[in-house]
């Protein structure tokens, strides 16, 4: 990895996402590999200021929640002072000011994971190793976490994350990893997996019928509309001009880049996508 750099593990249920980043972690032993950041080696036992938010949450909940994030705060070093000062900062942040005497076990579950958020990157952590950051968020607490995430890379954190959300993929990493069967399928900046895997698609909507062809295929069709994956390079003119020729009525096509969503369902298949 690239120091500062924000890197996706994205994949399917059983796929190794979290057995890896629990091996990096020295939670696990590993059987073989290395990470390396800025072409450093990368151990945990090094003192390398580290956050890790792990898939499961838990913290300790008969506790007041400014009380447990000051103690986290003195554990990554802070002095009391300002191991409150930086936890009030955050509780404002993030619209829970008002529950900082509050125990934790009387908040919803996303109040916990945005306090649990709050230890993990205390202290500027160098590296933040999240596992499913926004699971179960709402849209709107979603956006907020992805902008904490996104200013702790621009802070000059390095970020290992793990998601189902190609929303956040899209906007905070930098590179990716695509994991099937603990293997790795690609591994390659987003706009690089998007080209491998996808290209672009030629969006329209029509009326008549649409003709094979051997310019276009078909990846997916409604009433009125379909998705035309270009082959072999074909462009738009060529597309549309076949189109006309065989007496379809195009009212609207748009050329648009495939997105990582649908990539992750023509990689790992819709059936496994349902579950993840």
């Amino acid at each position: 990895m690239r120091a500062g750099e924000t890197f996706g593990f994205l994949g399917s249920n059983g796929s190794g996402k979290t057995t890896t980043l629990r091996a990096l972690l020295g939670i696990y032993q590993p059987t073989a590999g290395t990470l390396h950041i800025g072409g450093k080696t990368f151990d945990p036992r090094d003192g390398i200021r580290l956050g890790y938010l792990p898939e499961e949450r838990g913290l300790y909940k008969k506790e007041q929640v400014l009380d447990v994030m000051a103690y986290f705060g003195r554990l990554k070093g802070l002095g009391k002072a300002q191991a409150r000062t930086w936890s009030l900062e955050y509780l404002e942040r993030v619209e829970l000011a008002d529950k900082a005497g509050t125990r934790l076990d009387k908040l919803s579950g996303g109040e916990q994971q945005k306090i649990q958020l709050g230890v993990t990157i205390m202290n500027e952590p160098e590296l933040l190793i999240l596992d499913e950051p926004t699971k179960g968020f709402d849209p709107v607490n979603r956006r907020l976490l992805m902008d904490i995430i996104e200013e702790q890379k621009l802070a000059g954190s390095t970020v290992i994350m793990v998601t189902h959300q190609m929303e956040e993929v899209e906007r905070l990493c930098d590179r990716v990893i695509l994991l099937k069967d603990g293997t790795s399928r690609a591994y390659a900046t987003v706009s690089e997996v998007q080209e491998q895997f996808g290209g672009t698609v030629y969006r329209i909507v029509y009326s008549g019928v649409l003709p094979a062809s051997e310019l276009y295929e078909i990846t997916a069709s409604g009433e009125g509309s379909a998705d035309l994956a270009p082959r072999d390079g074909a462009d738009e003119t060529a597309v549309l001009r076949e189109l006309i020729n065989a007496g379809v009525a195009v009212r609207s096509f748009t050329t648009e880049r495939v997105s990582l969503e649908e990539i992750f369902i023509r990689v790992y298949g819709a059936k496994e996508t349902a579950v993840a």
